[in-house]
């Protein structure tokens, strides 16, 4: 699932937009809109809050029996990192990459200076329906306009702290470290949660997100549920959680330094002027050799009009 970033969400994001120095919380709603088909909650990007350290970008999507079709699109200056839940995915990019990603299983692309890809469901998405996240993670200066690359990893580090069950899908958590590539100082863990408190450790230089993907969670005795991004500033040290009834609660805690840079979204790109965003789009529609093929069926996306 990837984007795309609309005038509904931002189009531009300064260095320091909505940043809270220190501690905080704010309980900040998600975007319903349409991906392949899909509907997704969109927590990221929003107007008030644009990043979370180099994270940029949040669509949580859970939908019942479907056939996701999203055909070849290009991506810049950024990293998928999709997570799934539930369902098969289907991700084929212009590098020949062809790789099924599974519940609990990391797929990550960085796009550097342009790649493309398609996904789609598998038979088991069609029958029993698909749930997870796709984020992006804006690149910074030193390798945006690298090369791009892919890469998969079926098994990523696990632990236990007090009532939760912790996965290091990026970056590096309680002293597991994942193996998927990072370009800045970051984190993503996913927290599967049950019945009580549990206390997870965090980095007190990084800024935090929390973000529920199943039940709810109480933090500082607001909820947060599905179709919100809960922002915890940063100086915080550690993350207390509370899980109210019988089921499971599951969700992402999001960290990073502050992005230093200044980005500027537009479509499926992450760039820092709009000289960049009109040249990687000509280059898309015009089909150069910049973002390659992508061997699938699958109709080619076109870009939007630049307004």
């Amino acid at each position: 699932m990837s984007g795309p970033v609309t005038v509904g969400d931002v189009v531009t994001a300064a260095r320091g937009d909505g940043r809270t120095a220190g501690r905080a919380l704010e309980v900040l709603p998600s975007r319903a809109t349409e991906v392949g088909g899909v509907a997704v909650s969109r927590a990221l990007p929003k107007r008030t809050r644009r990043t979370v350290g180099a994270w940029c970008f949040v669509d949580h999507f859970s939908a019942g029996p479907l056939d996701m079709k999203i055909g070849p699109h290009p991506h810049l200056g950024l990293q998928t990192v999709t997570w799934l839940v539930q369902g098969d995915v289907l991700h084929r990019d212009s590098l020949g990459s062809e790789q099924r990603i599974k519940p609990g299983q990391l797929n990550l692309m960085t796009a550097g200076r342009g790649v493309a890809h398609a996904e789609d469901s598998t038979r088991n998405a069609t029958a029993a329906g698909l749930h997870g996240v796709q984020l992006w993670v804006a690149l910074p200066e030193a390798t945006r306009n690298g090369p791009p690359a892919f890469e998969h990893h079926a098994a990523l580090p696990q632990a236990e702290h007090d009532e939760c069950t912790t996965t290091v899908i990026l970056g590096e958590f309680a002293g597991l470290r994942s193996p998927a590539r990072t370009d800045t100082p970051l984190m993503g863990v996913e927290l599967l949660a049950r019945r009580g408190t549990s206390t997870v450790p965090l980095d007190a230089t990084f800024e935090h997100a929390l973000v529920v993907l199943e039940g709810v969670a109480t933090v500082e005795e607001r909820a947060v549920a599905p179709g919100a991004l809960a922002y915890l500033g940063t100086g915080r040290d550690e993350l207390v959680v509370t899980i109210a009834g019988t089921g499971r609660t599951r969700m992402l805690v999001l960290g990073g330094e502050p992005f230093p840079e200044s980005i500027l979204m537009w479509w499926n790109f992450v760039a820092r002027t709009s000289t960049e965003v009109d040249e990687a789009r000509d280059d898309w529609q015009a089909a150069t050799e910049r973002f390659g093929s992508v061997r699938t069926r699958l109709a080619r996306v076109d870009a939007p009009p630049r307004q």
